[in-house]
């Protein structure tokens, strides 16, 4: 664990310093530090948030991993909560963040209570799996972008491929609004470099194909995988692969030639 890290611990114990608002949950040479605030937020600041932190040996290098309950809040409401917070860690430069995401969290808890009793049709849709297939521009910075994805993939509970070849492709599994946060994300962080080596965003991103997920195709998508691929033929076979070849042929017109 980074002095950085064990710095900022030592400085939020000491600005949440009232009793019960601040625990170390677990420290480990191995595994890094777990951190647990309960803070009160919302209209009249009587609403009780807890909010785990659990910072890797690589943090702030990476950005930690949040968990997020209230007895004031539905469960739905601390998920959408946590998406917000771990969207705004991956946007944040690899710093000591806590405090930054600390304050945060008391804004969406206050803006969360003036927004509740959400239609149970939009709670279904958002919570049902969707497979969706995406077309990148480009991918330079091979490594940075891959690990990216891939943490995106772990974050946001998405299963996938990452199929690199003459159109740079992802297929991914999941909520679909995890799936439209994965896509903010890509137009929203710099991810992989330009012809001049110059750090860019994912700006042309586009979703080509998607559709509710079926039982198989959830069985297939395990993972985050990345795969290369030489021909068209060893496109089709992946999605034959994966059980949807549906979504193969609502994409393939729009493939460049």
């Amino acid at each position: 664990m980074s002095d950085a890290a064990i710095e900022e611990v030592s400085v939020l114990s000491s600005i949440y310093c009232r009793d019960g608002e601040f625990q170390i949950v677990r420290q480990s040479a191995q595994d890094g530090l777990v951190v647990q605030l309960n803070c009160t937020g919302g209209r009249d600041g009587e609403l009780l948030v807890s909010v785990v932190f659990r910072l890797d040996l690589g943090y702030p290098s990476c950005p930690p991993h949040i968990s997020i309950s209230s007895t004031g809040l539905s469960k739905n409401q601390c998920h959408n909560i946590r998406q917000k917070l771990m969207t705004r860690a991956a946007e944040l430069p690899p710093e000591p963040m806590l405090h930054q995401l600390v304050q945060y969290l008391q804004e969406c808890a206050e803006l969360t209570e003036h927004h509740t009793g959400e239609e149970e049709g939009e709670e279904k849709d958002k919570q049902q799996e969707w497979t969706a297939v995406l077309s990148l521009d480009h991918i330079r910075s091979r490594n940075r972008y891959i690990g990216l994805l891939e943490r995106w993939g772990q974050q946001l509970q998405l299963t996938g491929r990452l199929l690199l070849g003459h159109d740079p492709l992802i297929i991914l599994l999941g909520e679909r609004a995890n799936i439209k946060e994965f896509c903010r994300r890509l137009k929203s962080v710099k991810v992989d470099v330009d012809s001049s080596g110059k750090k860019c965003k994912e700006r042309m991103v586009k979703v080509l194909a998607e559709t509710p997920s079926s039982s198989p195709c959830q069985h297939c998508l395990q993972g985050f995988v990345v795969k290369d691929y030489k021909s068209l033929s060893e496109l089709t076979a992946v999605f034959e692969e994966l059980n949807i070849p549906e979504l193969y042929q609502q994409m393939l017109p729009t493939l460049s030639s």
